[in-house]
């Protein structure tokens, strides 16, 4: 089995200053591996015996696959091992566990870019509830295929970058955008209605780190204007899913979803409206959850820890 490991230093927070006490400072661990006796109490005793205090602790095993999930947060107040140690401190009980594990600290805010197209809903939301922190991340700008939401990101002092696509120049603007991200040190993505497809290299790149939003009528109504399709069938569930990006379009792993159900008497009109409603709210938990690290990536599913 890989064994993948991500220890991610603390950074400065972004514009409001605020400055994490010893306190208030937690590490997050996110663990899979075969199943076995005795895993819970290991990492518990881990953490127990350096000095941490477990705030949140949950697990699941596949007992299909015999498969062991775990997340567990704790106190890094009284804890021995100092970040930079992490690694080799926990590396010889992951590798007898053969696990993958990402760590995170929550003074290592998420930096984030967004990319949009014309739509605006699902954008709008996610720049509200940044503002009224819900989310812990940094949004370091945002990237579109055209103008037409560039008041919005001015209206939140966000940096807005234009990069026009056509079949001809996809390469090179993609080539422009990775630079610019990797400039700001992104780690993760939100397409919040872009309406572009990314190439397999843009998506190795940022790999289960690109969050992706779409209505979920698909297969059945594919293709330019879905909702009327789906109004003109007669169709009586609204959904929406969101996702991590892979290269099989639209066939990621699923992180949220939702549905609302309707009737012939909702025009075309109230039909959009609902299904907007829902793609702003979806993707708006898929998010928190993917920023406050609760998902766990296995084959193409995910188990969340909510």
């Amino acid at each position: 089995m890989r064994l993948m490991f991500l220890l991610i230093l603390s950074e400065n927070f972004f514009s409001r200053g605020f400055i994490l006490s010893d306190q208030d400072l937690t590490a997050t661990l996110l663990l899979t591996c075969p199943d076995r006796k005795g895993l819970v109490s290991r990492i518990s005793h881990f953490i127990f015996e350096r000095g941490g205090n477990i705030v949140e602790l949950d697990e699941h095993v596949e007992s299909q696959e015999q498969r062991f999930f775990l997340r567990v947060v704790w106190d890094m107040k009284d804890f021995s091992v100092i970040p930079a140690q992490l690694n080799e401190v926990f590396f010889p009980m992951s590798k007898e566990f053969n696990a993958e594990w990402t760590v995170r600290l929550n003074s290592n805010k998420p930096r984030l870019a967004v990319f949009v197209s014309k739509h605006d809903h699902c954008l709008q939301e996610l720049l509200w509830r940044q503002g009224l922190g819900d989310y812990d991340c940094d949004i370091r700008l945002i990237i579109s295929n055209h103008k037409d939401l560039q008041w919005l990101a001015q209206r939140y002092q966000i940096p807005f970058h234009v990069f026009p696509i056509t079949q001809e120049n996809k390469i090179v603007q993609e080539k422009k955008e990775l630079e610019m991200l990797e400039k700001e040190e992104i780690n993760t993505i939100v397409l919040a209605r872009y309406m572009q497809i990314l190439s397999p290299k843009f998506i190795f790149r940022y790999s289960n780190r690109i969050l992706n939003i779409h209505h979920s009528f698909l297969p059945a109504f594919a293709g330019s204007d879905p909702y009327k399709q789906a109004y003109e069938r007669g169709v009586k569930i609204i959904g929406a899913t969101s996702h991590y990006v892979t290269t099989q379009l639209d066939a990621g792993p699923i992180i949220e979803q939702d549905i609302i159900r309707i009737s012939h008497k909702d025009s075309l009109e109230e039909f959009i409206r609902k299904g907007r409603d829902l793609e702003r709210l979806v993707l708006s938990r898929a998010l928190r959850l993917h920023l406050q690290d609760r998902i766990l990536v296995y084959g193409n599913k995910t188990i969340i820890f909510e």
